[in-house]
Parts: C-alpha cells; sequence; structure tokens
C-alpha cells in the first residue's frame, strides 16, 4: 500500500459541500489514504489565516457522509478548521494538510487566499501542505487536479516539516495541459484585483484574468500558457534587520537595540 496509512487533513475555503473538496478527498480516499476532512461550512473565500471569533466560544459543526467519505463542515475559517483538526478535536491528528481544490487560480498575491491560509497555518503547527487551485470558478476538469494532487502526496510526506507548496492547475483535459513548471509569484502589483461598477452603482471588486506580460518565470504568466505551476512558499520566518536596528539606535540613543 503506497499510501502507508498517512492521515491527510483536507480543508478548503470554498465550503465543505464545495465540488473542489468533494473531488479531491474522494481521490485521495481511492488511493488509499486515510482522509480527515474538516472545512467552512459556507464560502470563506479570502480570508487568509484569520483565526477570529473562536476563543473560548462554541463553534458548530455539521457533517455529512458521501462515497465512503465524512466531510464536517465547522462554522469558521479555513485556518479554524486546521487548528481544530490539529488539536484532535475529531479523531487523530493529521500527518498532512492537502486544502482545495479552490474554484479559481491562487497566484500571485497569495496572501488573503483561504486556501494557501489553510496549508500556511498548518507549517505554522508542524505540518507540510499543498495549497491546490484550477482556473475556473466552474470547473469542468477537478479530475486533473485531484490527480495532480494524489501524485504530490509522497513528495510532500519526504519534505522536511512545514513546506508548502502552492499548485495551480488550468481547467483543460490532461492531454492538453503543456507540462509542470517551478515559478515565482507573480509581482504584487498589479494587484489581481480591478475595480467595477455594479448594476446598481456600488464600487465593487472583480478578479481580473491571468496577465500573460507578467514575468515569464511567474506562476501568473505560466498559467496563462497552459501549465501546472507548483511554487514553494514559506509560513513564518525571521532574520535580522540591521539597518532597521541601526536607525532605531540613531534616533532613540536611550533605546537599548542589543
Amino acid at each position: 500500500m503506497a499510501s502507508e496509512q498517512l492521515r491527510i487533513l483536507v480543508t478548503n475555503d470554498d465550503g465543505y459541500q464545495a465540488r473542489g473538496i468533494r473531488a479531491l478527498a474522494g481521490a485521495l480516499a481511492a488511493a488509499e489514504y486515510d482522509v480527515l476532512v474538516v472545512a467552512p461550512l459556507t464560502d470563506q473565500s479570502g480570508v487568509g489565516t484569520a483565526r477570529a471569533g473562536w476563543v473560548n466560544k462554541p463553534i458548530a459543526t455539521a457533517s455529512e457522509d458521501a462515497d465512503g467519505v465524512t466531510y464536517i463542515g465547522v462554522d469558521g475559517t479555513p485556518a479554524l478548521a486546521v487548528t481544530m483538526a490539529r488539536l484532535g478535536i475529531f479523531g487523530k491528528s493529521p500527518d498532512l494538510v492537502v486544502s482545495g481544490i479552490n474554484h479559481g487560480f491562487n497566484f500571485g498575491a497569495i496572501l488573503h487566499s483561504g486556501t494557501v491560509g489553510a496549508a500556511l497555518t498548518g507549517a505554522t503547527q508542524g505540518l507540510s501542505g499543498l495549497a491546490v487551485s484550477i482556473g475556473s470558478e466552474d470547473p469542468q476538469y477537478l479530475d486533473v487536479a485531484a490527480e495532480i494532487a494524489v501524485e504530490l502526496v509522497p513528495w510532500l510526506r519526504d519534505q522536511p516539516t512545514g513546506t508548502v507548496l502552492n499548485v495551480n492547475v488550468p481547467d483543460v483535459p490532461k492531454a492538453s495541459l503543456r507540462g509542470v513548471r517551478n515559478a515565482r509569484l507573480a509581482p504584487v502589483n498589479p494587484s489581481r484585483l480591478k475595480a467595477g461598477v455594479a448594476p446598481t452603482g456600488e464600487p465593487i471588486m472583480i478578479l481580473r484574468d491571468p496577465d500573460p506580460s507578467q514575468d515569464p518565470e511567474s506562476d501568473e504568466a505560466l498559467l496563462t500558457e497552459g501549465y501546472v505551476t507548483l511554487t514553494s512558499i514559506t509560513g513564518i520566518q525571521s532574520h535580522p534587520n540591521t539597518t532597521a536596528t541601526h536607525h532605531l539606535a540613531d534616533h532613540l540613543p536611550d533605546l537599548p537595540t542589543t
């Protein structure tokens, strides 16, 4: 058995009833992994790593079974779902986090993505993770993205603890994919958002399509060319910043800076 009964937490930000999470969990279960699904009750897109409103408060849950998998919904964010699972609230704590399949790409400025936020939250709690997205709000080839995710799990298992990989898959048949590329995150500017006006006159923000004019080695540019993109991202890192320390020492000489 190739899976060695790894316990994989599957979560997302589209909600526990979304088609993407059903395709992902089903594929991982078919590969004989021990699958634990815990995800938001409702769409929590764009919440990043937020866990607001959880301290000392009861958290509502719901569950339903489908194709041999139990899907648990929690009244909260993806990061909260990961934290609850990691604490063992739903049984044995997982070994890895696989978040997705998100309906729509997550490239470039992924700071606010709940899909990516779930994987990063796992990394801060001693778990490695995948964040998997597909290039459509109404995806037709979820099976392709799910297959890629399943194939990446053995690799992820062997990486250092806290490894996070952001995976984007074009929504096309497998035969139409041009290949797989390592990619940088696209430049933060311009943002993935653009301004718009609703029919009622109020301002709205709209997700724009990927722009092929970006850095040719970026996830954004490569996705427009039809590649699956893999981008390693990190959670919380620190390093000395001597410039800032010297600035404070110069401007606040009475403040110890060592």
